[in-house]
Formats: structure tokens, sequence, C-alpha cells
């Protein structure tokens, strides 16, 4: 992107000195932008200012645990583990603004991001008390690896 800037301010000063020695009758500009979209692929949150509750829905004993311990490792400020409700899979339910968050910690744990599911503001986490005011629950399923 700064490349692209840079030559289109050099070929405008390179232009418009051409241009300065003549002196034409009529003068014609014609002005071309390009934009680029770029996907997301982090935030300026911190991964350390994102709380993340994770949830057994298992019945493997400590699954909840190893994932709690292992975000930590990876810099999440993760809540105590809790039990959930029984899952087929992962679900990794994220509050607004925090799809980004819900998606990195569904790869860093080997979930599809699909994983992902939004919630309300202020909503509550079906089966999990007391998790509304958490940005990221993670509900462990058996497709989880321990």
């Amino acid at each position: 992107m700064f490349i692209i800037l840079l030559l289109f301010v050099g070929a405008t000063f390179v232009a418009l000195r051409s241009h300065s020695h003549a002196a034409p009758a009529h003068h014609h500009t014609t002005s071309t932008t390009t934009t680029t979209t770029a996907p997301v692929t982090s935030s300026t949150v911190a991964k350390a200012k994102v709380t993340v509750q994770v949830a057994n829905g298992t019945n493997i004993t400590g699954l909840a645990e190893t994932y709690t311990q292992t975000l930590q490792r990876l810099t999440w400020n993760t809540l105590p583990r809790i039990n959930g409700p029984t899952e087929t899979a992962t679900v990794i339910y994220y509050h607004p603004g925090y799809l980004w968050a819900a998606q990195e910690i569904a790869t860093e744990i080997g979930v599809p991001t699909s994983a992902a599911t939004a919630l309300a503001a202020g909503a509550s986490v079906p089966g999990v008390a007391g998790a509304t005011g958490d940005d990221v629950v993670v509900i462990l399923g058996p497709d989880v690896h321990h």
C-alpha cells in the first residue's frame, strides 16, 4: 500500500513538472482512485484484555483445565474453568466485537472457525451461569484433541 502511494505521489510530481513548462490553452485532469480491502486478521484489543471462559461440555475429566492453561500460555485473559452443558462439538460463543477473538481461539485449539457463534450484547450463554459479561465463552465438545 505504501509503495503504491509512493509511486502515485512520484508520478504526480513528474506529471505536474512536465505540464508546468508548457502553457496549454485547455487543461484537462483525469483522476483515478483505487481502493483495496484486506481482511482484518487482528484487532487493536490485546488478547490479554479479552476475557475467555472455558467450559467442559464433555465427560472427559480435566478437559476445561487443560484448554484454560493452553489459552493462558497464549496470553488470553482466561477465567477459572467450569463445567458446561454437554455438546456434540465445540461451540465458541462471542459477544459483539469479538468475532476475531473467537476465530483465533478456534484456530489455536484446533477446531473449525465455524464453531464461532454470535451472541447479542449482554446475552447469556445457554447452560453457562454467570457468563454474560465474558467476551468469549468456549464450550468444549468431544471434537477437541486432548
